[in-house]
């Protein structure tokens, strides 16, 4: 097997950030495929992890790209690929492994939620034990940012981490299968870009979303490093 991580974006501005830096730092190699520029989502056997982020679509869009992805994360689960899904990366893969996907009882954006209280996500029993959070804290700040949330099958999936809003933050499908609801990779200049890009996002003052960062950033630099990483490991590459 190539020693050699497949990353697909369903969107040009939701890069691999934070992971990136640490592919960098080890000297692993990557395969990337951008979904919403007419890449083609490649075959993920053959190579030693996947990883899916997020975008504007849905895991429950009919689309031809769409169900093929779906299809390859299925091929992913299959063949016990070490998986991370982020955001919509998530809610694909708790669809491909028999869950559901619907809209969120509440949409949540930035890093305060509408009460004033800042998004953060516990870890679950299931999840202290679990090598993804390994050397971790059991609470962490969170960037959010989506509209839509999942419902586990009965079987075959663990929840790992919980969120006030959105019950359902983190989860392991079958072995090596992960997703994440919320955002750990953000770095400064993905987040400037989002700010300026995304639609949800720019009904927020914009001097309050830099100094909500600014408060957390070191903590959740810190957290994202280190739970990539553990993705890494628990993929062989490090």
């Amino acid at each position: 097997m190539s020693r050699k991580i497949l990353i697909v974006k369903n969107m040009t501005q939701e890069g691999a950030g934070l992971l990136e830096t640490l592919l960098c730092e080890h000297g692993i190699a990557s395969h990337q495929e951008d979904l919403s520029a007419c890449g083609t989502f490649p075959d993920p056997r053959g190579y030693s992890a996947l990883v899916v982020l997020g975008g504007y679509q849905s895991a429950n869009d009919e689309t031809s790209s769409m169900l093929l992805q779906l299809r390859r994360i299925v091929q992913a689960l299959d063949e016990e690929i070490p998986f991370l899904g982020i955001c919509l990366g998530m809610q694909c893969l708790v669809k491909a492994g028999g869950g559901k996907v619907m809209k969120a009882p509440v949409k949540e954006t930035g890093f305060i939620d509408t009460n004033g209280n800042p998004y953060r996500i516990d870890l679950t029993a299931a999840g202290k034990k679990d090598p993804l959070f390994g050397g971790l804290g059991k609470s962490f700040p969170v960037f959010q940012l989506h509209g839509e949330t999942v419902e586990l099958a009965k079987s075959g999936m663990e929840l790992l981490a919980t969120g006030e809003g959105c019950p359902i933050q983190a989860v392991r499908v079958g072995k090596n299968g992960y997703g994440l609801q919320c955002h750990f990779e953000l770095t400064d200049a993905m987040f400037s870009e989002w700010c300026e890009n995304d639609a949800d996002l720019k009904k927020i003052d914009q001097d309050d979303l830099m100094k909500q960062f600014e408060n957390i950033r070191e903590e959740y630099h810190t957290t994202g490093l280190k739970l990539l990483y553990n993705f890494l490991r628990i993929s062989g590459l490090v």
